[in-house]
């Protein structure tokens, strides 16, 4: 029996919903695949978007970048944890290869934590990476131009390009320091569209509009308490949020899958991020966003959505005074763009089947 390793960066929920239809599928092509995952995420959530056998290890692999909230970046937090990261970088990649050996898989896919990557070149496993981004170039925006820091984005870089193939997935960030890069189409696992049952558990009538707030994987909470009420509009939040209005749902007491409420709904209030840009341009659903700051991956993220989806960037400041009346008309009087591609889990299965031949 074949056995694949799956490491998933810790950092937000797109890696996730970026791996999770390629396991989904590759688990059709490859029935008897053993997959073990290991990923800092829970096991219940996990299994919320891959739907077959798998095998958790509950580690944090990597951190991404240390975060404020789901739109700004940490800087020095970051950088300091980066120094700590790489410090004895060489004994830290022996160990990690000594653990793969012990997991002995047959591929390792990385998505897309760079250690792993060192740590599979190592250890004689052949390894694929696949992310829309990658931590080198996402590490290099925020570094100081000193040694230090140079030796840290090169560490990251030989990891990279030691994978076979790093398969980027559209939307991607350009990656021109990687040499093994191949470009495939966007990943994106829909949901189904269930509005009248949405209606009907929402308690909203059929003139209502349905509008999810969802801010990533990353702590983001908005003030809605504060927000003035939009006559026919109701919103679906987190239950963590604790919002007590009687225009407000949590997205939890629907008893739906994320991805089913998304394809359900009216609208989606988020920031810049893979997972839920691209689900909801492939679901046709428009999308209101919050910039991102200076997050380096977000105008490529943007740039695609505004070509594929339905969508209004908004200033920062109307999400904490819940003035979104005048943009959500304007969003639901724009046209609607052509669908993108969504086969890029195909592309990526067709890769992984050649490897585990």
């Amino acid at each position: 029996m074949k056995h694949l390793l799956v490491d998933i960066s810790a950092h937000g929920y797109g890696h996730i919903a970026q791996t999770a239809p390629v396991l989904n599928l590759l688990a059709q092509r490859r029935p008897g695949l053993r997959i073990t995952v290991r990923s800092h995420a829970s096991t219940e959530y996990l299994k919320q978007r891959i739907h077959i056998p798998f095998e958790h290890l509950q580690i944090p692999l990597d951190f991404g970048m240390a975060m404020f909230d789901a739109v700004r970046v940490d800087v020095p937090r970051s950088l300091a944890a980066y120094r700590d990261y790489h410090a004895d970088w060489i004994d830290k990649v022996d160990l990690a290869a000594e653990q793969m050996r012990a997991i002995r898989p047959d591929l390792l896919l990385a998505n897309v934590p760079y250690r792993s990557l060192a740590a599979a070149k190592l250890a004689g496993i052949p390894s694929v990476a696949m992310c829309c981004l990658n931590w080198a170039d996402i590490y290099h925006h925020y570094a100081p131009d000193d040694s230090e820091a140079a030796v840290i984005h090169a560490q990251m870089l030989d990891a990279y390009n030691s994978a076979e193939v790093f398969l980027k997935l559209s939307p991607a960030m350009p990656m021109v320091d990687l040499h093994n890069t191949l470009e495939l189409a966007c990943v994106a696992q829909i949901g189904a569209p269930h509005r009248q049952l949405l209606v009907e558990r929402s308690g909203a009538s059929d003139q209502d509009r349905l509008v999810m707030v969802a801010m990533g994987g990353i702590e983001y909470r908005l003030p809605m308490e504060n927000w003035p009420r939009i006559a026919g509009v109701r919103w679906l939040v987190p239950a963590a949020w604790g919002v007590q209005r009687d225009d407000v749902l949590s997205l939890e007491s629907l008893d739906m899958a994320f991805r089913d409420v998304l394809a359900s709904c009216d609208a989606i209030l988020t920031k810049p991020g893979y997972g839920t840009f691209a689900e909801a341009a492939c679901a046709g659903i428009p999308v209101l966003y919050v910039p991102r700051g200076d997050w380096p991956e977000a105008p490529y993220l943007a740039d695609w959505l505004q070509q594929y989806g339905v969508a209004i960037e908004i200033d920062p400041v109307l999400v904490l005074t819940g003035e979104l009346s005048e943009a959500l008309a304007e969003l639901w009087e724009k046209p609607v763009s052509a669908s993108p591609s969504n086969t890029g889990a195909v592309e990526v299965v067709e890769t992984l089947c050649r490897m585990l031949s």
